[in-house]
């Protein structure tokens, strides 16, 4: 059954394991800026893009070669009128095997076009997955977001969180 939940699949000629690898080593293929644990049930770890895109995360779910779940646990955008569109989905990672390759199919459940974020997250997910995960698992070398020399931190976020609700 389709859903309107985005959803994108890159297949690879690497084995499914380090496909998984790949995806729970985030700072090498999403943002250098990741803050937290990334590599074992219930970690919690934090994405943000300067002023303008905060979540926090939790790994839900952990199946060595086969799924990785996280829950955003919270989230904010500045550009959206809901702060918080990511607040309760899930971003999900299934590693399969098709015939020689393996399938990396990705999901943000919850991500759907009556988001006001839809088209820009939907644009950001497929360079992330499509390229920049692609890229890691193929040849070993992401393009994440680099590090950031703005001077953002976590209490600043916060502060724009408080002030949105």
């Amino acid at each position: 059954m389709r859903t309107p939940d985005f959803t994108t699949t890159i297949l690879v000629n690497q084995t499914p394991s380090e496909a998984f690898n790949a995806i729970t080593d985030i700072r090498d293929w999403w943002s250098e800026e990741i803050e937290g644990g990334t590599h074992h049930l219930d970690d919690e770890f934090v994405y943000h893009y300067k002023d303008i895109h905060y979540c926090k995360m939790k790994l839900i779910e952990l199946v060595p070669g086969k799924r990785v779940v996280w829950l955003v646990v919270d989230s904010y955008f500045n550009f959206t009128a809901d702060k918080a569109e990511w607040s309760g989905t899930k971003i999900v990672f299934d590693i399969s095997q098709k015939d020689a390759q393996t399938a990396v199919t990705f999901t943000h459940e919850g991500l759907v076009p009556q988001h006001e974020c839809y088209e820009i997250c939907r644009e950001a997910w497929t360079h992330y997955i499509t390229e920049s995960l692609y890229s890691l698992i193929t040849t070993g070398k992401g393009q994440p977001n680099p590090k950031e020399s703005d001077g953002y931190n976590a209490e600043l976020a916060g502060k724009w969180k408080l002030e949105q609700h």
